[in-house]
């Protein structure tokens, strides 16, 4: 199957000597912020593989769920659009008497929006299947995230492309674990060696340190390739429900933007640069680390996150 091209490819990878300096290791930002696609992020990835599956199936429609300022779910909307297909998103909790952030994006590019009027994501994955089933068989249904092995495959592709920009392997890559595909395709296409941090924002049903090796497995069979032996390193800081503000969280934000000039989300990106301070703070982390920036800034715009 050959992927769809909607991201500008590949990102950069941009040294951040300021913030290296202000926590004593040498990090390195993998810029996936600049995909192109409705304001970026790595959900492009993923979108590639899953829009073209979609297409070979003879779909016209794409079905997927998340939370109410979700990433995947606003570059889903742009995807369909840029592609001529139907969207429809189901989204977490009630409508908002005012949209912001990712909403006015969703809603700007022409998706259907279903509130679920709940915050628990099976009662969002069962509504997604039921509309799809009314929808009939050009309905493309996708999980959370795009967390498939379909999705996953585009960071095995990533991490070739990672290791093509740089002069040796890094010793740690850091990344916001919301679905767990992002996680699942790395641990595919890295070398054993390169330790991964995937750092929990969103504390799923299924909790990542049992799907996240298991789609890992499904990935690997699908690109034909041996999943390297790995120890799975996942750190919980989701605070007390996905989506929440957290101190730590609002920490790294403000220390990313004063120290590079570098835009993170209270949702995702924030979040996980908090779990590498923390773990660089624990004597854990160390040498040479690719933060990996998902994207997802029209989350601070959104109406919860004024504060920030």
């Amino acid at each position: 199957m050959r992927a769809i091209s909607l991201a500008h490819l590949p990102t950069p990878v941009d040294p951040a000597p300021r913030l290296s300096e202000a926590l004593s290791v040498r990090i390195l930002v993998k810029r996936d912020d600049q995909t192109g696609l409705a304001l970026g992020g790595n959900k492009a990835r993923k979108l590639e593989h899953l829009v073209a599956d979609a297409r070979a199936r003879g779909c016209d429609t794409l079905v997927t769920a998340g939370g109410p300022q979700s990433n995947f779910a606003r570059m889903t909307a742009a995807a369909a659009a840029r592609l001529g297909m139907a969207c429809h998103l189901v989204l977490g909790g009630a409508s908002p008497s005012v949209f912001s952030g990712n909403l006015i994006l969703d809603r700007l590019f022409g998706a259907k929006l279903h509130f679920a009027g709940t915050h628990d994501w099976r009662a969002w994955e069962t509504r997604v299947a039921e509309i799809a089933a009314e929808l009939g068989p050009r309905a493309y249904a996708m999980p959370i995230g795009g967390a498939s092995a379909v999705g996953a495959l585009s960071f095995v592709h990533a991490a070739d492309e990672l290791l093509a920009q740089l002069a040796e392997p890094p010793d740690w890559v850091v990344v916001a674990d919301g679905s767990g595909g992002t996680h699942a395709g790395l641990l595919v296409g890295l070398p054993a060696s390169v330790r991964i941090l995937g750092v929990d924002v969103a504390r799923p049903p299924r909790p990542h340190a049992e799907r996240v090796p298991e789609l890992a497995g499904e990935t690997a069979r699908l690109a034909g390739r041996t999943l390297p032996a790995f120890d799975l390193v996942i750190a919980d800081h989701a605070g007390p429900h996905y989506g929440a503000i957290t101190d730590e969280c609002r920490d790294a934000v403000q220390l990313a933007a004063r120290t590079e000039g570098l835009v993170l989300d209270p949702v995702y990106t924030g979040k996980a640069l908090a779990g590498l301070v923390a773990g660089v703070r624990a004597g854990t982390i160390r040498g040479t680390v690719v933060f990996w920036h998902t994207g997802g800034s029209p989350a601070l715009f959104a109406e919860d996150y004024r504060s920030f």
